[in-house]
């Protein structure tokens, strides 16, 4: 008998598309995001059944009822706890969170931190509007100081976070930027996200049309887009400007424009590497205030990525060598162990 063979079908952008109404405000930047997931899916030649989307609560994290993949809309802050034991469970799976700025880093802060130290094998997407959207516009750990909103009528007094910041002090071992309105860009980043082995941590700049609008503005605007923003690539030098006329050099650890020529080549400038983990800690910190003059570009790109052992291999690696060296495990002994003691 000849053998019988199966293929997996040609996937595209709308096999990943539900018949759900997508319900996000008129122009907000989900859209662009979930269009992005979209498109990088089929690329990534997984079967729709080993996908999972899980997310929190929040505007973001409708995300699941878009995507016809395995997924789940969980409770506020926990999307990283549910996904850590969906993937100790079942390490074969893709896993993605979907957070935001507010569920990711202020209910949900310390499931992020633990998970990125622990490196589960996942993919976070981050979606930073610097507002709270989902409940009508208070303030959130990422926005800037002095913001007025409805829970901060005088402005913020908070110092804000820096999610990459956060991320590299978490110990994560990719960490990434991009914008919602740069499209090929977030589909690089996407990919590449995916590509690394162990926990993924990419930051997606969103705007909140209603609550929050502009935020970013000076970042995707083709009048400010060239001198704003500084975009990573690997073995490259840091150039930016209209007429990529500028880079980043270093004085000692701190980054200044220097203008290319009268002496001063691309060779002379600042050349990334995403394994440094020193110069990545200066990248992320790269956050000036925009409307001061001379202020350094905002970087966008890979910041970030070295390897270390995912939690789900070592932790499936320990069972394994328990139950061979000792055979069936005795939970009556387990309970039993040394931590017990008789009353008299």
């Amino acid at each position: 008998m000849s053998e019988v063979t199966t293929t997996q079908p040609i996937l595209t952008a709308k096999d990943f598309a539900t018949d759900q109404e997508v319900r996000w405000c008129p122009g907000c930047g989900d859209y662009s995001i979930l269009a992005q997931v979209q498109k990088i899916m089929p690329s990534l030649g997984i079967p729709r059944e080993n996908i999972v989307i899980i997310s929190g609560i929040g505007c973001s994290s409708r995300f699941p009822y878009y995507m016809n993949t395995y997924g789940m809309h969980s409770i506020h802050g926990r999307a990283t706890a549910i996904a850590s034991g969906l993937k100790a469970s079942r390490p074969e799976l893709s896993v993605w969170i979907v957070t935001g700025d507010g569920d990711g880093l202020s209910i949900g802060g310390n499931h992020t931190i633990h998970l990125l130290r622990r490196n589960f094998d996942v993919n976070i997407m981050l979606f930073n509007n610097q507002i709270y959207g989902l409940t009508k516009g208070q303030y959130s750990p990422t926005s800037e100081e002095h913001k007025v909103t409805k829970s901060t009528p005088f402005g913020s007094i908070d110092h804000p976070f820096n999610p990459l910041a956060l991320a590299m002090g978490a110990d994560a071992t990719f960490v990434a930027r991009s914008m919602d309105r740069d499209p090929k860009h977030l589909q690089q980043l996407l990919l590449l996200a995916n590509q690394h082995k162990g926990s993924s941590f990419l930051e997606i700049y969103q705007n909140c049309n209603i609550f929050n609008d502009g935020a970013f503005e000076i970042f995707t605007e083709k009048a400010t887009k060239p001198i704003e923003t500084l975009f990573l690539e690997q073995g490259k030098p840091l150039v930016f400007g209209a007429q990529q006329n500028k880079g980043i050099k270093l004085d000692g650890f701190k980054p200044v424009v220097a203008e290319i020529g009268n002496g001063i080549s691309a060779d002379d400038l600042w050349i990334h590497d995403e394994k440094d983990f020193y110069k990545a800690q200066i990248l992320t910190r790269m956050f000036d205030d925009p409307h001061i003059e001379g202020h350094l570009p905002r970087p966008f790109g890979v910041f970030f990525e070295t390897e270390r052992p995912c939690y789900e291999e070592m932790m499936h690696l320990q069972i394994e060598d328990i139950i061979a060296s000792k055979g069936k495990g005795d939970l009556d002994k387990l309970l039993r162990g040394n931590e017990t003691w008789a009353i008299l």
